[in-house]
């Protein structure tokens, strides 16, 4: 027999050994000897001074729990039709191992290099700032997903199977925690080596994947793709095309424009990263002064406000986490945060950005047509980089000198490793995004006692939530115009983040080989 319960226990009772078997003992009035239990979601709730851990269990009376087993069919594919991927982030990843259980064969063309290989590019732009065009904290390996803090909570609960995405990252090394955490996340620092096992996985079974290989042109015949063009020179044949190129491939949105290949501008967000000494949002979000309880992990928080009919809010939240530099180009500086399996850093940093309606914010910009969020992004980026001193330095201002329209005549210690330069930053960001981070930041002082403070900085930009352009598709996820392509993931506007991201790459597989 099986039973499910819900149990909550106190931080205290937390603490105790073998408290979830007493409790459900004295529940099922049954000597705990003869069930076992099973967890399958845990949360805690800290609304309240008095911080309750939420359990869900199963207990099996009479009978052991099973073993989990995720066994994915992934066939040998190594004689069978070819699938082409563009791209090898969250969307293209998965969108192979789903090619390999439909029994076709994934070919991937990634422009960036291996997980191994890109450290040594991620260190150039830290300690020399020095931007490799494909190879950098977006482009590469699992693309901007692996150096992240992998964090695994998505609101696209229609758009596919979420257990089975989860239960693929287990299968490839995930720990199991993440099939129970109410916000599960990997870290940053286990991410390479789940890429890295998933890419092997895909070679093993008889699939593809061809590191610095960059598309740099489509040849179509009668509205269907015919061949890709890679790194300028070699030619591939192709019939089915996944195109993942992730929201940072500007160079695929160019393409697509210069060869009349629909595409349309798509609102987004923009605005600045703020970051805390990790305390002061424990002390908030726990109720605390000091050090918080060793049992609960680094405070998150989710913020958000309207600001003149635009909503500000957090984006992308890394308790325990560090920021670093997200540029893809020379002469641009973009910042994005993550944080490590542990999230035992100093610091605690958030995306603070504001709604960009497409339609009616931004009337310069009308003359780039679909490509007009793009050029938008594109500016900040640069202003970003010569404020911050010419150099993957980055502009910054403490939150209080930033909303009282003051230069901080010093800064803040901070884990964006580059640096920070002091900046103006409210009058450099365009009153459609300055002024309405200013009022919210202020609002979000009220929301949580001790969030305004000059104890943190703001830097900027965080430029790269989503993609300010949507390559469009039909009911069969294919481009409504070229035959054979199948827009997918972020890059295509149909994600946000690595678990929809995932779900897509398996849809638009599935919609790939109809046919094929």
């Amino acid at each position: 027999m099986i039973k499910t319960l819900q149990i909550r226990l106190s931080l205290q009772e937390e603490a105790q050994e073998g408290i979830l078997k007493k409790k459900a003992a004295k529940y099922l009035s049954l000597e705990e000897q003869t069930f076992s239990l099973k967890i399958v979601r845990k949360s805690i709730d800290a609304r309240k001074p008095k911080i309750v851990f939420n359990y869900k269990l199963l207990a099996y009376i009479n009978e052991h729990v099973p073993e989990d087993k995720f066994n994915f069919d992934y066939k040998d594919v190594s004689k069978s039709k070819k699938v082409h991927i563009i791209g090898f982030g969250p969307a293209g990843m998965w969108a192979a191992l789903r090619c390999l259980e439909l029994g076709y064969k994934p070919v991937v063309l990634e422009r960036g290099k291996n997980v191994q290989e890109r450290r040594r590019d991620l260190k150039a732009i830290n300690q020399d700032h020095l931007v490799h065009e494909d190879s950098n904290y977006c482009f590469g390996e699992g693309g901007a997903g692996t150096y992240s803090d992998g964090k695994l909570y998505t609101r696209s609960l229609k758009r596919g199977d979420v257990r089975r995405v989860f239960e693929s990252l287990v299968y490839h090394g995930a720990t199991e925690e993440i099939l129970v955490d109410a916000h599960p996340h990997i870290g940053t620092n286990k991410l390479p080596k789940i890429v890295q096992n998933i890419r092997e996985t895909i070679i093993d079974r008889g699939g593809e994947v061809h590191f610095n290989t960059k598309v740099t042109d489509f040849h179509i015949q009668n509205n269907t793709i015919k061949s890709l063009v890679l790194n300028d020179t070699d030619e591939m044949q192709v019939n089915r095309v996944i195109l993942a190129t992730g929201h940072s491939a500007r160079d695929i949105f160019y393409l697509l424009n210069d060869k009349n290949i629909s595409l349309k501008a798509k609102s987004f967000a923009m605005g600045v990263r703020v970051e805390h000494p990790q305390h002061i949002i424990d002390s908030i979000q726990y109720h605390c002064k000091g050090r918080r309880d060793e049992l609960l992990p680094a405070a998150a928080y989710s913020l958000v406000q309207q600001v003149k009919n635009r909503g500000v809010y957090s984006f992308c939240m890394c308790p325990g986490g560090f920021i670093v530099p997200a540029a893809t180009a020379p002469g641009e500086v973009v910042v994005n945060g993550m944080s490590p399996s542990k999230r035992n850093n100093l610091y605690a940093n958030s995306g603070i950005v504001v709604e960009i309606n497409i339609d009616q914010d931004i009337p310069k910009f009308e003359k780039f047509g679909a490509l007009k969020g793009l050029e938008y992004q594109k500016n900040l980026e640069r202003l970003a980089f010569t404020s911050g001193g010419r150099s993957q330095t980055a502009p910054a201002q403490r939150l209080t000198d930033f909303v009282e329209g003051t230069l901080s005549t010093d800064l803040n210690s901070t884990s964006y490793q580059p640096g920070l330069n002091s900046a103006p930053m409210h009058s450099l960001l365009p009153k459609l995004i300055g002024s309405r981070l200013r009022q919210g930041f202020a609002e979000f002082g009220k929301k949580m006692k001790g969030y305004y403070t000059a104890e943190a900085n703001i830097i900027g930009v965080e430029s790269r939530t989503s993609s300010p352009v949507t390559i469009p598709r039909n009911e069969h996820l294919e481009h409504p115009e070229i035959k054979g392509l199948f827009p997918c993931g972020e890059g295509g506007g149909y994600a946000g983040g690595i678990v929809s991201a995932a779900m897509d790459g398996e849809r638009c597989a599935e919609a790939a080989v109809v046919d094929l």
